[in-house]
């Protein structure tokens, strides 16, 4: 029965997607790349969540909270001033520009070896470290979820790649072949299921906790465990409070105002407006985020008395412990979505990102839209499969939600200074770019390699503080050269009068009331 609602709800959502997408011109690039540029602001809001939202963030971030309780949280309030900043000040300047791709910018800011850097940046972060790490963390949970060793009488390993296989290849099939918007479309449904299925573990939880009240529930879990509930966390802490200051915010402004699998979605707005409404609504329902990807880890110490064996296994448990068996398969459907998700709006921004800014630029600069699609999706092909067998051979990665927001420093924090001081000023000329680019990746690594080798060198400083440390080197470095070798001509953003971008008249008023919530929060478990 239950692998029966799996099935069923997950050809649902598939059947929905094909509907609402079969009219849509995918043979030139706004059509594939962008949905035809007509996203609302409510399924870019849903597609920005599910993009995000997915196993090793559900799995990582409650298994922080079971370890350290409610300051991890960081990672889901900050992102939501994050959104606010990018719908005031980037997409604007996005969409004035028509961009397609976020270094498609950057071409035209610096020039064209510089876009193609940065391109290579992003398929170097996609291919070697995020999509093996969403197959591998999504397998976990659905193996784990329908015990698919037993069910198919194999072992462990052999169900990670059964697991791995299936999801890369109904992922590569939304990604590849349905392009942008039946990507957005099928994250919109889910989005909906995985924030019902979502909010019903906490509710189930603090109902057995509270003998069937939730309140009680509520009452308890924080009354016997007051340690858990301090929203600052401390120096031992995942991420200590004072980190908010220097590169938490950062990561966080990269993430959702320049990673091209996050930012493609707005880019696909029909107008500046619903763009900007579909950011401040993902930003406001960020904030509740902690409801789906906090708390469950903090009713799992409660539960089972901080005895598990591992904080990974805090959310798959509890959602054994406290669903009821007929929620089973909707629920593992809606976690299915939303591992396809991630992974497919990954692979679409790769596919994207060849497409555009490596086949049409340097491969064949005289082909129609319709040959850079194909390629583009040929590429994607590849890509998947690629990731398909580097995803089973990384058990051994560690934590993988830490693993991620570690290795991403490499790329993130030298892209993040190239655009921001790319916007900010008009005469620093390309050969900074390059050269920020360079040396941040470089200087990075280089912390890294020595963090392995010698970890008392940097045992005072928290990875987000070198990630500020890095930015403010890399803007300094990129202004003097500004300095001593400006641009000929000022840089002048043109308007291509591709979409309308005329603001939403509220954008400025909504945006303080979320960024006032998010302080309230912090106030409030302070």
């Amino acid at each position: 029965m239950q692998f029966l609602t799996f099935i069923g709800f997950t050809a649902l959502v598939a059947i929905i997607a094909y509907l609402k997408t079969r009219n849509t011109e995918e043979s030139s690039s706004d059509g594939y790349f962008l949905g035809g540029r007509s996203l609302t602001a409510g399924v870019i809001a849903g597609s920005l969540l599910l993009t995000n939202l997915s196993t090793e963030q559900i799995v990582g971030l409650n298994g922080a909270a079971y370890e350290s309780g409610l300051s991890v949280m960081v990672w889901e309030t900050l992102a939501a001033i994050a959104m606010v900043v990018t719908a005031m000040f980037l997409l604007p300047r996005y969409l004035k520009g028509g961009l397609t791709t976020v270094p498609g910018f950057l071409a035209k800011r610096f020039d064209v070896t510089t876009k193609t850097l940065t391109s290579g940046l992003f398929l170097t972060g996609y291919v070697v470290v995020l999509l093996p790490v969403i197959l591998y963390s999504g397998s976990l949970a659905i193996s784990g979820m329908f015990d698919v060793p037993e069910l198919l009488g194999i072992t462990h390993k052999q169900s990670i790649w059964v697991c791995v296989w299936g999801i890369g290849i109904i992922g590569s099939i939304y990604a590849v072949f349905g392009g942008l918007k039946a990507v957005a479309v099928s994250d919109s449904i889910n989005a909906v299921g995985l924030l019902i299925g979502g909010v019903l573990i906490p509710i189930f939880g603090l109902m057995m906790i509270g003998d069937g009240n939730i309140l009680d529930g509520l009452s308890i879990l924080t009354t016997e465990n007051p340690d858990k509930f301090k929203s600052m966390g401390g120096e031992n802490d995942p991420v200590p409070f004072y980190t908010i200051f220097t590169g938490m915010m950062l990561v966080q402004l990269f993430y959702w105002g320049t990673n091209q699998q996050i930012i493609q979605r707005a880019l696909g707005a029909k107008n500046l407006k619903e763009g900007q409404k579909g950011l401040l609504l993902a930003s406001f329902i960020k904030i509740l985020g902690p409801i789906i990807v906090v708390l469950p880890g903090l009713i799992a110490f409660h539960l089972f008395e901080g005895n598990l064996e591992s904080a990974d296994s805090a959310y798959p448990m509890v959602v054994k412990k406290v669903l009821p068996e007929a929620w089973v398969g909707f629920f593992a459907a809606v976690l299915f979505g939303a591992i396809l998700s991630s992974f497919n709006s990954v692979l679409n921004s790769s596919v994207t990102l060849f497409g555009i800014d490596i086949y049409k630029q340097h491969i064949n600069k005289d082909a129609d839209e319709k040959t850079v699609v194909k390629y583009g999706k040929t590429f994607g092909v590849i890509l998947a499969i690629a990731a398909m067998f580097v995803a089973p051979l990384i058990a051994d990665a560690g934590s993988l939600f830490d693993y991620l927001q570690k290795v991403n420093g490499i790329y993130s924090i030298p892209i993040l200074t190239i655009i921001i001081v790319g916007y900010l000023t008009k005469y620093v000329p390309a050969i900074a770019a390059k050269i920020g680019l360079i040396s941040g990746c470089g200087l990075y690594i280089a912390y890294l390699i020595i963090d392995v080798y010698y970890p008392s060198v940097f045992a005072s400083l928290h990875f987000l503080d070198i990630c500020a440390i890095l930015f403010v080197l890399n803007v300094i470095i990129m202004l003097i050269i500004g300095k001593i070798y400006p641009r000929k001509e000022p840089y002048i953003q043109e308007y291509t009068k591709q979409v309308d971008i005329t603001p939403w008249k509220y954008t400025r008023c909504a945006g303080f009331v979320i960024c006032f919530i998010v302080v309230w929060v912090y106030v409030y478990f302070a």
